[in-house]
């Protein structure tokens, strides 16, 4: 992958589990208290690591759960600190894991949805939870 030589690359999941009522799902926030944010597991890529080998890596970390990654998710372009940064996105279920807070991640919410959308620091952390749930649910267009 190329870009600026101050691009900053990353990775990371909109991660999900099944929750108990039928059809429901929970997302996975975590809580950086180096940003005081709400946001869902990235982290910068390793030299030579894969993005997608990045964001199971980095849901690890962070939220001490195993994954199994699904579709992609729009990647996210901003600046931070005045660098360009990159960070793809993949939808993933959770499958089993135990949160011990970090020093990267002191707070892990699983939401519903909705209360999820609205813990959400970051508008580009709104959208990327519309597009797991239309990547999950697809509008039926019959």
């Amino acid at each position: 992958m190329t870009g600026p030589p101050d691009l900053i690359r990353a990775a990371g999941c909109v991660l999900w589990r099944r929750a108990a009522v039928p059809g429901g799902l929970e997302i996975c926030v975590v809580h950086r208290p180096k940003y005081d944010d709400w946001s869902h597991p990235k982290g910068k890529l390793k030299p030579g690591e894969s993005p997608l080998a990045g964001a199971v890596r980095e849901v690890g970390e962070e939220t001490g759960h195993d994954c199994v990654p699904g579709p992609p998710l729009p990647t996210v372009h901003y600046r931070t600190g005045g660098r360009p940064k990159v960070v793809h996105y993949w939808a993933a279920e959770a499958t089993d894991g135990h949160f011990t807070p970090n020093r990267e991640v002191d707070r892990l919410r699983w939401l519903p949805p909705a209360e999820a959308r609205d813990r959400l620091t970051q508008i580009r952390d709104r959208e990327l939870l519309d597009a797991l749930l239309t990547t999950l649910h697809p509008v039926d267009e019959s």
